[in-house]
């Protein structure tokens, strides 16, 4: 972080001279009043002075949050995961909107290393704070906050959206071996907080949620942790949990024209609103890793159609050498995902590792969090899962027990803008 927006305590822990008190704005969970102070001067609640006592870093290593798409996406993949399905409890549209200017105004705050509201500390102490404190002191650690619509959201006699619902926001169809659990699955709406700290992911989920509390619930959570893909293909191409490198051919978050043809939405693919934004789809995918571990180096190779020490496709000896697809065994994962096996599609993958405990069997609970961002679902995984889902060898190590699809809208562009802000225009 820069000289000029580095923050540091002040020895009397007050709020700055001007800056709005917590008792002001009710604090940030206050249903709407936050977000009358914004709307009646401007930035109030996003920007502090430098004298403020509340920072939470002391490190320039900020992702923008502002853009024309929200970061996060093609950004490079940080190391942990914290991923939330939230449902909207409130029916009344305006106090959702108001959720979402405070969420955009609290996601401003924490993604530039610094506290929600007034702080941890230094207010009222009758009054609960208007941050947790868990990242206090704490770099930025490139948090980035991402949200989606799921389309549940957009439900006849919710919220008045029926019309405005995209229509790549499909119900995902059940493919040939699914288990999904309903409990792990779904979401009104859904926020991605990635950083290289974790405790900074579970911090911003943890306001966000504080923030929403009677105005939403969180449906599920997933942390994550070792990306299993990359949007900078040029450095080390990560490994799975089956000791694989994964995403080797992803789209990389420089490549301007393989964003624009398969990551962003454009205005002529039918809803404006969406314009800039993308279509994000997750996927719990458990890996029976204890069978996995049994099987021959050579079967795992036939599997993937790669070499597990390098990663070169069969037949070569580098990684990224060009595939011959012919050369792999039908059922190759690598030849079965290959853009050249699906008409050219391409999705941007950002996936992570996850282990959650054992499964009473004593097999540990392990597997892949799956995520995939694309202009049009119906054109990117829908046909590329049912052709995993029907021919891939790998199927015999994993299963998809959880998925959700959510509409990711264009970026904050500035101060005055919030989340969402074109679809409830």
């Amino acid at each position: 972080m820069s000289e000029e927006t580095r923050q540091t305590p002040a020895g009397d822990g007050k709020p700055s001279p001007g800056a709005p008190s917590r008792r002001a704005l009710l604090g940030w969970g206050g249903a709407g009043l936050a977000v009358g102070a914004v709307a009646a001067g401007g930035t109030v609640a996003a920007v502090r002075s430098p004298e403020a006592p509340v920072a939470a870093a002391d490190s320039g290593a900020a992702v923008p949050f502002h853009g024309a798409h929200q970061a996060g996406i093609a950004t490079a993949v940080q190391d942990r995961l914290h991923f939330a399905a939230f449902d909207v409890t409130t029916k009344d549209r305006a106090e959702l909107v108001a959720l979402l200017r405070e969420w955009t105004r609290a996601a401003e705050r924490m993604t530039a290393g610094h506290a929600v509201g007034d702080g941890a500390y230094g207010g009222l102490p009758e009054a609960p704070p208007d941050d947790t404190g868990e990242a206090l002191g704490l770099k930025p650690s490139r948090l980035t906050l991402t949200l989606g619509f799921g389309p549940s959201l957009f439900a006849k006699g919710r919220f008045g959206l029926e019309d405005r619902h995209p229509d790549a926001l499909v119900d995902l169809p059940k493919f040939p071996g699914d288990n999904l659990d309903k409990s792990r699955s779904g979401g009104d709406l859904c926020v991605q907080a990635c950083a290289d700290d974790p405790q900074v992911a579970v911090h911003a989920i943890r306001n966000l949620a504080r923030i929403g509390m009677g105005r939403t619930a969180i449906r599920w959570s997933q942390l994550g942790f070792g990306k299993t893909s990359s949007t900078t293909p040029d450095a080390q191409t990560p490994r799975n949990m089956l000791g694989f490198k994964d995403g080797t051919r992803n789209i990389s978050g420089t490549d301007t024209a393989a964003l624009d043809r398969h990551v962003w939405a454009g205005a002529e693919d039918g809803a404006d609103w969406m314009t800039g934004g993308s279509y994000l789809v997750a996927r719990r995918i458990r890996m029976h890793i204890e069978t996995w571990d049994r099987a021959s180096l050579q079967e795992q190779e036939d599997v993937f159609g790669r070499d597990k020490g390098e990663g070169a496709p069969v037949g070569k000896s580098k990684e990224r050498d060009e595939p011959f697809l012919k050369a792999m065994l039908p059922t190759a994962h690598v030849r079965l995902a290959h853009p050249d096996s699906n008409d050219g599609a391409m999705i941007l993958r950002r996936g992570y590792s996850f282990t959650d405990g054992t499964d009473g069997l004593g097999r540990l609970d392990a597997g892949l969090f799956f995520l995939a961002y694309q202009r049009d679902t119906r054109k990117g995984f829908v046909p590329l899962q049912r052709r995993l889902a029907a021919h891939d060898a790998l199927n015999e190590y994993i299963q998809h027990v959880g998925s959700a699809h959510f509409a990711v809208p264009p970026g904050v562009r500035d101060t005055d803008d919030w989340w969402g802000r074109a679809l409830f225009s």
